[in-house]
């Protein structure tokens, strides 16, 4: 089960969304101290970059 987004994050996405940036990427979900694939629900460790499961990679945000 994936945790509920800090409403510090809704607030920055909110920041960002009426200066004109795109907050709609994919991100991991977080699932106790490890990352969890949004595609596939695999968990990985702090430092991945990458699903090992499903090849799955967050997209860049500029």
């Amino acid at each position: 089960m994936a945790s509920a987004p800090s409403p510090d994050g809704d607030l920055f996405d909110e920041f960002l969304t009426s200066r004109g940036h795109d907050v709609e990427t994919a991100r991991w979900e977080e699932s106790y101290n490890k990352k969890q694939c949004p595609d596939c629900g695999g968990l990985h460790d702090g430092d991945a970059s990458e699903c090992s499961v499903c090849g799955w990679r967050p997209e860049a945000v500029n």
